[in-house]
């Protein structure tokens, strides 16, 4: 998903709609109890407005980009309204509120929260200073940028380490595969060991799945990947180094200077973060608050609160000279909110279709994922899941196929253990097979580009990734998920 600049305007539905809305909802009847809109009796249709959501953000900012730009929260508004309206003329106010409520309640209020925190918090750590951009030192940045992103998450690590490498490397003829690789290590596949390093994995959470279990049963991946990759960058780097000993050395518009590091109290910060998510998956008061229906543990409302607290203390405590070294601003996470906004409204009747399994008008799907004993096709998720996260936001990618392998984390973390390890690693490796697979890949396309590195076109990204990534992805395959 692209982000781009803060946006003076702000997108909204028109008031005459909201209130014929309001006004529909108040005369509807409830045809069944909150929440339940009958997935099982929904066709193709009600999944059209999630499909054009997502298309909206993977097309928008190459098509029309300065439209997208003044315009992107509209497109999540108009998306969303295609299904709140037919939702409650056809299934009833209750229904539709009750969906409503769980989705946000229990999913995209936590959801930003995290995302907020982490992204408040990251951007006060700022790193000063330069290095020699040599094929060790150019190799460790990215090893130290991979370990990151499991903590930071991979939005968190790339605002940090971005700017220190492109630094290290400015007065390189050659440094494109630099950033290429910073995108595969540290904005996509080192995220994938926490909740906090992927959105994905954090949706996964909140579904249930255990803080650590990733860290356990991605590992291997993992280590596999970013051990290929590393040693394949480093191979190339050196080849590319040697070769500028052709050329006349540029000159180095930074140059080398002592590293220093800035904003530490941040670091204490992020420490409060994992505890204050450990915290709501250990402690369990059995406290229930009960909103129309739906469930609120105080755990997570606490967890949540003290998450707020954090990014609070963050801007409280981080010198505005640090946030303006790492050019922050609230742009990015502006858009994230907005377009995720649109994605979890839109995808309330696509998770209802999918939760009916083959009784439901994705019966096919479920085929396509399944052996012919019934069981699940461990390649078929691994695939699908990451070709989607590719042009999609693997976000809601991993949301769709974690409720099409039955949707029940003691189930997937157990007998179905593999299986859920197929679709988180396509999920959050497969992510950065385009610019637009995971949020910061744009981000750092841009900052790069605009440090006046040559970086490659949408497509021709693809082509450094379908050469590099996809026989990692296939060796995988064959090691792993047969």
């Amino acid at each position: 998903m692209a982000m781009s600049a803060p946006r003076r305007r702000r997108a909204g539905w028109p008031r005459s709609l909201t209130a014929g809305l309001v006004a529909v909802c108040i005369s509807a009847t409830g045809a069944s109890a909150a929440g339940d809109i009958g997935g099982a009796t929904m066709g193709f249709a009600w999944a059209l407005p999630f499909a054009g959501m997502l298309l909206s953000i993977a097309l928008g900012p190459i098509l029309f980009p300065h439209f997208w730009e003044h315009n992107y929260g509209k497109f999540a508004a108009f998306w969303a309204v295609l299904v709140l309206v037919p939702l409650v003329l056809l299934r009833g106010f209750d229904p539709a509120l009750g969906a409503l409520i769980h989705t946000a309640a229990l999913e995209y209020i936590p959801f930003i929260i995290l995302l907020f925190a982490l992204f408040t918090i990251a951007g006060g750590i700022l790193i000063m200073g330069n290095l020699d951009g040599t094929p060790a030192t150019n190799t460790i940045l990215l090893a130290i940028g991979t370990l990151m992103a499991s903590f930071v998450g991979t939005t968190g690590a790339s605002i940090i380490m971005i700017r220190p490498v492109l630094r290290a490397n400015d007065d390189r003829r050659f440094n494109v595969h630099v950033v290429i690789f910073f995108i595969f290590l540290v904005s996509n596949i080192g995220g994938s060991l926490t909740p906090l390093g992927d959105p994905p994995l954090f949706l996964g959470f909140l579904r249930g799945v255990d803080f650590f279990w990733t860290t356990t049963h991605l590992l291997p991946e993992t280590a596999l990947a970013v051990a290929i990759l590393l040693a394949l960058f480093y191979a190339l780097d050196t080849y590319f180094f040697r070769k500028e000993e052709n050329y006349p050395p540029l000159r180095d518009p930074t140059p080398d200077r002592a590293i220093k590091l800035y904003g530490k109290v941040n670091f204490v910060l992020l420490g409060g973060v994992i505890a204050a998510i450990l915290m709501s998956a250990s402690w369990k008061p059995g406290v229930v608050f009960d909103i129309h229906g739906v469930k609120v543990e105080l755990q997570n409302v606490v967890r949540d609160v003290v998450l707020l607290g954090l990014a609070g203390l963050s801007l409280v405590l981080t010198p505005k000279q640090v946030r303006a070294g790492n050019e922050f601003t609230w742009g990015p996470i502006k858009e994230v909110a907005k377009l995720f906004a649109g994605i979890f409204v839109c995808i309330i009747p696509v998770l209802a279709m999918l939760q009916a399994g083959r009784n439901g008008a994705f019966s096919g799907l479920v085929a396509l994922v399944s052996n012919p004993d019934g069981s699940n096709n461990t390649v078929a998720y691994f695939w699908l899941t990451g070709i989607l996260s590719s042009f999609l936001d693997n976000a809601p990618t991993y949301l769709v196929f974690f409720e099409l392998a039955g949707g029940d984390p003691r189930t997937l973390m157990t007998t179905g253990a593999l299986t859920l390890a197929a679709i988180s690693a396509g999920a959050v490796f497969m992510g950065a097979n385009t610019y637009i697979g995971n949020a910061p890949n744009f981000m750092v396309y841009a900052i790069a580009k605009d440090r006046k590195v040559k970086m490659p076109s949408f497509f021709g990204y693809m082509l450094w990734s379908g050469a590099i990534l996809i026989p990692l992805f296939l060796l995988q395959t064959v090691v792993f998920f047969r």
